[in-house]
């Protein structure tokens, strides 16, 4: 189906193999014939033609982080608290 419709990422793949599921292959080539233009229409173009709204997809979240994303946040809270130690900014001498 992607030879007849525009899919960019993910999300589109996962919504056009909902779409075929649920009204299947036929439907959506005939509605993708009917939007199509110049080019392949957009997966939202079709399922407007065929009359459904587009399932909301969540992406599962990482409950906790990589080792590399703890290294890399241990790193930027040692540069703040260097930054925020005992020196004395050029704007705090000012005052």
């Amino acid at each position: 189906m992607e030879h007849l419709i525009r899919v960019h990422n993910e999300r589109d793949r996962r919504t056009l193999e909902w779409l075929r599921r649920h009204v299947g292959d036929a439907a959506v080539a005939a509605a993708a014939e009917r939007c199509a233009r110049p080019g392949k229409p957009y997966l939202s173009a079709v399922c407007r033609q065929l009359g459904v709204r587009m399932p909301a997809f969540s992406a599962p979240r990482r409950q906790t982080l990589s080792p590399i994303a703890e290294q890399s946040l241990a790193t930027i809270r040692s540069i703040l608290a260097a930054r925020t130690g005992p020196t004395v900014t050029a704007l705090g001498a000012a005052r």
